[in-house]
């Protein structure tokens, strides 16, 4: 599947996004979304939403059902009225289907904000953590006192991160959508480092990227979650985990994503911004 391939049907692109294609089918789909980034892009907003639904109905969907419910379809006599039982398993087996659904369909999404992966919630911790520093954001500035970009600063971050994270670091070019790069930190990562990027809008307004390298096995799905007004996209992509973290909507977060990402692809070495 190239460029001047048909595209998928959204079935098809469901199925890929559900985890559910054969690898050669799956492979396919992945290199033609590449070159579509409108679709990937469309894709992703069905992600974003799908584990925003999971997040939000997890909770209540785990509640057990109500005892009321269970007494009475186990005491109803079978000439009780023929309706009642019908009427109660149709309730149970709706209660438990759609349990299995969020629990089962979407399993490959993200989770909420309490189970996510460990190196997510560093991510957001380090962004609640430098964001609102005024003096000291980053471990290493990029920007001089006229706010202008110094290239041998950037050089050696990028250089600096690669070397002790094992895995390329680009510094991303996000100027299109209004922010500058400050700068970057090198962070303790569950025993492994980790490096945080911080962007800053003219307003102040800030955003940051987390990266590290994942541990095998770790899912490269695209996922969102949110909590208290602060949302979080994150991925695994040519051998690195990212996590955008800001207080921004959603579709504006996935702009800022869509940007890294499109950067990120097929980087295997570590270079300045575009």
């Amino acid at each position: 599947m190239n460029a001047s391939t048909p595209s998928p049907s959204d079935a098809r692109l469901q199925a890929w996004l559900d985890g559910e294609l054969p690898p050669p089918e799956r492979k396919a789909v992945e290199t033609w979304l590449q070159a579509h980034p409108e679709e990937a892009a469309r894709v992703r907003l069905w992600a974003a939403d799908r584990d925003a639904l999971r997040q939000r109905l997890d909770a209540e969907l785990a509640e057990p059902l109500p005892e009321a419910w269970v007494q009475r379809l186990q005491a109803a006599p079978a000439n009780d009225g023929a309706w009642r039982r019908p009427a109660l398993a149709a309730a149970l087996a709706l209660a438990t289907g759609l349990a299995g659904f969020a629990a089962g369909r979407w399993s490959g999404g993200g989770t909420a904000l309490a189970t996510a992966t460990p190196w997510v919630q560093r991510a957001a911790a380090a962004h609640a953590v430098y964001v609102p520093e005024k003096r000291h954001p980053v471990e290493v500035s990029v920007r001089g006192d006229d706010g202008q970009a110094i290239a041998a600063q950037e050089q050696h971050l990028a250089a600096w991160l690669t070397k002790r994270l094992s895995v390329p670091v680009k510094l991303f070019d996000l100027q299109a959508r209004g922010y500058q790069l400050v700068g970057g930190r090198l962070l303790p990562d569950g025993g492994a480092p980790g490096a945080q990027l911080m962007y800053e809008r003219a307003d102040g307004g800030r955003v940051t990227v987390y990266l590290r390298k994942p541990e095998a096995g770790t899912p490269a799905a695209f996922q969102y979650r949110e909590q208290d007004g602060l949302g979080q996209f994150y991925w695994v992509e040519g051998g690195a985990g990212y996590a955008l973290t800001g207080a921004l909507p959603k579709a504006e977060l996935l702009a800022l994503a869509e940007a890294i990402y499109q950067q990120g692809v097929g980087d295997n070495a570590a270079h300045g911004p575009r």
